[in-house]
């Protein structure tokens, strides 16, 4: 028998660290473990200067053409045409083709446009006529650029377009479009009605010139030089058909 005296074991009166408070918390482990949110003015300012250098580059070659156009010239050499300032975009406006079926103006978008406006009847020796083969002649003496260009006759009313016009209307837009609505966008000078000019429209939709009213043989002649002009200025940017 051991005769060493017992040794009495004492429990502490301690308990043992198991309290719920004692875990990690489930949220604190996951915030540790989440990626650092990117500070938030400073995404904010980075995607804005992203978008507007993406911009800057898309509209530089409109930008050089116009300036190229319009500033960088030789002295004395004016454009024909009375420049639009500032430009108004093609509205979002629905149209009928020839066959009645709907077209939104906006798909005019990607040539270069020679628009002409009147109503359906055009009478022999009319201003409409004269503005309609001038309008062919124009497109006519680009030569090889002319598929740059879109002839569209805008047909303010109801009336039937008269047989004896349509051979010259082959290659050209035909849409009805009510006059009040065209009048938000195209502007006529003061005094002159919407039918008296040939308006200009960009590839980007923006109408952007407009001829004197009531063309002539002789007008038509710088007016073809306006058209040359923008052509060259835009050529390294605008390809033939859309």
């Amino acid at each position: 028998m051991n005769d060493q005296p017992h040794k009495s074991t004492t429990l502490s009166a301690q308990p043992l660290d198991m309290t719920v408070h004692a875990l990690p918390q489930p949220q604190v482990m996951l915030d540790a473990d989440a990626p650092k949110a990117p500070n938030a003015p400073e995404t904010f300012w980075s995607g804005r200067l992203k978008m507007l250098l993406v911009l800057a580059v898309c509209a530089a070659p409109v930008v050089a053409s116009y300036f190229t156009y319009y500033v960088v010239r030789p002295e004395g050499r004016r454009n024909f045409g009375t420049l639009i300032n500032p430009q108004k975009p093609l509205p979002s406006l629905l149209a009928r083709d020839v066959q009645g079926q709907a077209i939104d103006l906006q798909t005019l978008k990607g040539q270069w446009l020679l628009v002409a406006v009147s109503g359906g009847a055009c009478a022999p020796s009319s201003v409409c006529q004269d503005q309609l083969y001038l309008q062919r002649q124009l497109r006519e003496s680009l030569g090889k650029d002319k598929d740059r260009l879109d002839r569209v006759w805008l047909v303010t009313d109801d009336q039937p377009i008269p047989a004896e016009l349509w051979p010259g209307l082959q290659g050209a837009t035909v849409l009805r479009a009510e006059a009040q609505a065209l009048a938000q966008w195209l502007e006529p000078e003061a005094g002159q009605p919407l039918e008296s000019h040939l308006y200009v429209v960009d590839p980007m939709g923006n109408w952007m010139l407009r001829y004197p009213p009531r063309l002539d043989i002789r007008a038509a002649a710088q007016a073809k030089r306006d058209l040359e002009r923008l052509m060259r200025a835009s050529a390294s940017w605008d390809q033939p058909g859309r």
